[in-house]
């Protein structure tokens, strides 16, 4: 949110970040970071629902009468709201690489 406070002033000055070693790092590490927590969790999303439609593996009991698919269907929220956190503090990180990127003004130092 820092960085947006900063304004850049030319359509140079954007072309220039844009080709600095500081935004190239920030695209990095961005990418670094969100495709494999993306792949992760549409590979945990689509398992209960086809691990419950094509199979039964989810079904056997757990504890009780709580089967596996209950269990499952249980860990997904935990799994959205610990990607939540865990975005939200890598989130500070990439901002502040990004305010570093303006600051600098596409300047290499």
């Amino acid at each position: 949110m820092e960085a947006r406070k900063t304004k850049i002033n030319s359509e140079s000055d954007y072309t220039t970040i844009v080709h600095s070693a500081a935004f190239q790092k920030l695209l990095s590490e961005k990418k670094k970071f969100i495709i494999p927590i993306t792949i992760f969790f549409f590979c945990f999303y689509f398992a209960l629902p086809i691990l419950t439609s094509y199979s039964t593996i989810l079904n056997h009991k757990f504890i009780g009468s709580i089967t596996w698919a209950w269990v499952f269907a249980f860990l997904q929220f935990v799994m959205t709201w610990g990607l939540c956190m865990l975005y939200s503090k890598k989130a500070a990180k990439f901002d502040k690489l990004a305010n570093e990127v303006v600051q600098k003004g596409g300047k290499n130092e």
